[in-house]
């Protein structure tokens, strides 16, 4: 090991003794609980070539989704129902640590948490978005930017996501003399289910919610957990190797139940709607 290793190696010890002797005491690093979540902001329609977007954020980690419907075909083992597919780019304005290129696997893993979340819950109605049986439907094309980086950008995804689908305005098709033509209409999504993530960090046998840049660095071992309004468990991502003790995780599912409600409370309360 080098110097420069030795020294980053003993650096993270240091914060992470800091950080774990705050949490026996019930404190953090920037003054929160170790189960407060950062404040939640959202804002939509602010892409407009976009059929729907939207921009969250959690402190400092700022999420920009956009949303483009186009015309397909559906796949042969669904073929009443329309699709949807989540890409996720780590921007390197962002962060030193994300670099330009096609997206690692972090953008990869982003994308698959998001798209598990809206797939399990049967947030969208596919059905609906079948035009002819087999041959034609909508295929939404859910793109998620990372623009600053602050620690968990995983539950601010979701967020912004949920956001952009909620408020989006879909071009609406019709079939006319076999042919798919637009109409000049538009048409909203109608989401079934808001579902939102909880990410919490481990450190020795403590853990805490919504881990921001400084303590994601120091710990153990992260999970994500995605609840939807009916309180079912829709998603478990552990996105970094350890062992997360059992009952340990039913703590942090009662936690993540406490927190998706509140996701949503502050989610509807933003954009005016019920679910």
């Amino acid at each position: 090991m080098s110097i420069s290793q030795m020294k980053k190696s003993l650096t993270a010890k240091i914060v992470q003794e800091k950080i774990y002797n705050l949490l026996k005491q019930g404190k953090r690093l920037d003054g929160r609980s170790p189960t407060d979540m950062r404040p939640i902001n959202i804002v939509t329609g602010l892409v407009e070539k976009a059929d729907g977007s939207a921009l969250a954020s959690m402190g400092g980690t700022k999420i920009l989704v956009g949303i483009k419907a186009e015309i397909g075909s559906p796949y042969s083992d669904r073929p009443r129902e329309g699709s949807f597919t989540v890409n996720a780019e780590l921007l390197p304005l962002a962060s030193i640590s994300f670099e330009p290129g096609p997206p690692d696997e972090r953008g990869v893993e982003l994308a698959r948490v998001v798209d598990r979340s809206i797939r399990e819950s049967k947030c969208i109605d596919l059905e609906k978005l079948c035009l002819v049986e087999g041959e034609k439907a909508y295929i939404l094309f859910v793109d998620v930017y990372v623009l600053d980086y602050d620690g968990n950008y995983y539950d601010p995804s979701t967020i912004a996501v949920l956001a952009a689908l909620a408020t989006a305005r879909i071009p609406k098709y019709e079939v006319l003399d076999g042919k798919v033509e637009k109409t000049g209409e538009y048409f909203n999504l109608q989401l079934q289910s808001l579902p939102f993530t909880t990410t919490f960090g481990i450190i020795k046998e403590k853990f805490l919610v919504d881990p921001q840049l400084e303590e994601e660095s120091a710990l153990d071992v992260s999970i994500i957990i995605g609840m939807d309004e009916k309180d079912n468990v829709i998603s478990i991502q552990k996105n970094s190797p350890g062992l997360i003790p059992e009952n340990m995780l039913e703590q942090m599912i009662d936690v993540a139940s406490e927190k998706c409600k509140y996701t949503r409370q502050k989610f509807c309360e933003a954009l005016n709607v019920k679910i």
